[in-house]
Order: C-alpha cells, then sequence, then structure tokens
C-alpha cells in the first residue's frame, strides 16, 4: 500500500515537472530532482538518475509538436548536440568524483540562476535580430518561426562560436545535475546567438533529450538507474 502510494505521489510530482519543462524549455529536472530529494527522500544521485531518464521523455513528448508547427530548428539543434553531448560525457564523469554535498549546493546555484533568467526573459519583448553573419550562411543555421499572425519571422544567428561554448558548459552541467540544463542553452541561443526566444525554448526542448542521453548511460552502468523509480517518473513526465 505504502509503495502503490509513493508511486502514485511521484507520478503526480513527475506530471507537473513535466509540464513546467515543456512550457519553457527549462527541462523538469530543475523541479523534480529537488522534489525527489526532499519530499521523497531520496538520494541525489538516484534523483539525478531518474531525472536524466525524465528529460529524455520531456523532450521526446514536447519537441514532436514544436518541430510540426515550426518553431524548432533541427538543424540548430543538432548542431550545437555537439557541443552539449561531449559536456554531458564529460560531466556525468565529473560527477562520480564529487561529494554529494557539492553536488547539492551546485544544484542550488543553477535553481537560482534558472529563477533569475525566468524573471528576465518575462520582462523584456520578443525581438528578431537581422545580424549579418558569415557563418551563418555557410552553415544554413538561418530561419525562420510564425507569429502570432502565422506570418514566417525571418532571423539570423549571431556569435556561433560563443554559442558553441557555452553549450559545452549546458551540457556538463547536465551530466552533472541530471537537468536538460535548458535555462543555460536558451541564454546560449537568446542571449549569446540573438536567435529568437520561441525558437530558443523550442529548440532547447528538441535538445535537452539527446543531451541526457549521453550521460544516462554513464549513470546506469554504474548502478544509479532504479527502475522502481524511474518508470513512474518517465510516465509522469511524458503525460
Amino acid at each position: 500500500m505504502l509503495l502503490q502510494l509513493f508511486t502514485a505521489l511521484v507520478f503526480a510530482g513527475s506530471f507537473a515537472a513535466g509540464l513546467l519543462g515543456a512550457l519553457t524549455g527549462l527541462g523538469g529536472g530543475v523541479v523534480l530532482v529537488p522534489l525527489l530529494t526532499i519530499a521523497f527522500h531520496v538520494d541525489i544521485r538516484y534523483a539525478i538518475g531518474a531525472s536524466l531518464i525524465s528529460v529524455i521523455a520531456t523532450s521526446s513528448g514536447a519537441a514532436a509538436a514544436y518541430v510540426r508547427e515550426g518553431f524548432s530548428s533541427i538543424r540548430i539543434g543538432m548542431f550545437l548536440e555537439v557541443a552539449t553531448t561531449i559536456g554531458a560525457i564529460f560531466g556525468a564523469f565529473l560527477a562520480t568524483w564529487m561529494p554529494t554535498r557539492a553536488l547539492a549546493i551546485l544544484f542550488g546555484l543553477v535553481l537560482l540562476y534558472s529563477a533569475w533568467l525566468s524573471w528576465q526573459m518575462s520582462r523584456r519583448q520578443e525581438e528578431v535580430h537581422h545580424a549579418v553573419n558569415p557563418w551563418s550562411d555557410r552553415l544554413r543555421l538561418s530561419g525562420s518561426y510564425p507569429d502570432r499572425e502565422g506570418r514566417e519571422q525571418p532571423y539570423t544567428v549571431d556569435r556561433i562560436p560563443a554559442g558553441f561554448a557555452t553549450m559545452f558548459g549546458a551540457g556538463t552541467l547536465s551530466g552533472l545535475l541530471g537537468i536538460g540544463s535548458g535555462a543555460v542553452k536558451v541564454l546560449a541561443m537568446d542571449q549569446v546567438m540573438r536567435i529568437p526566444f520561441k525558437v530558443s525554448t523550442t529548440t532547447s526542448n528538441f535538445m535537452i533529450g539527446v543531451t541526457a542521453a549521453a550521460s544516462a548511460g554513464i549513470y546506469l552502468h554504474r548502478g544509479y538507474v532504479d527502475p522502481g523509480l524511474a518508470f513512474p517518473v518517465m510516465l509522469g513526465v511524458l503525460a
């Protein structure tokens, strides 16, 4: 009976975390890991392992809809995934050497940063940048997205090397903390690369699943993915 109650509560919490992650592009892990560790007293490494599985589910569930509607840029996402995947593998290896207290402190700092970034984004208007960047043309990263009236708004990607380097940091945080690190991905695309916010958040959702999968295999190999915990988490987030 207690196990069934625990599973139901985890499912409900995961549903809320997945909804938040899909709406904001930040990934449900920023809610899920604190929920599992504080409310359910799950060891943080097992919480990170379950969160990585849930991040894959979040990306799989939301990304398909965003791609179909024309918001996500598959070309930008696949290009930047090179940096985030390398960072995720590095972060997953680094996490095994860090003490639990250090992981908890780092996670708290990332939560504060995510809250600040979300607040900053909500206070400014949508801007479309038309910078001239030869690398954007060579890599064919520029594109367009539909606005509220259904008209296509073109945009040009800028400062590609700086955004690529920031994505490596986002991947490292993903492997370390079991989050989609969507806050850092959105920062890199929106603030650094001057990609419109709607495209940044939706492309972030497309990317976080690949980033999480790169580090989830390492956590699984080291025994930090508990199927009894990860299964209701994954179903809740996907729903």
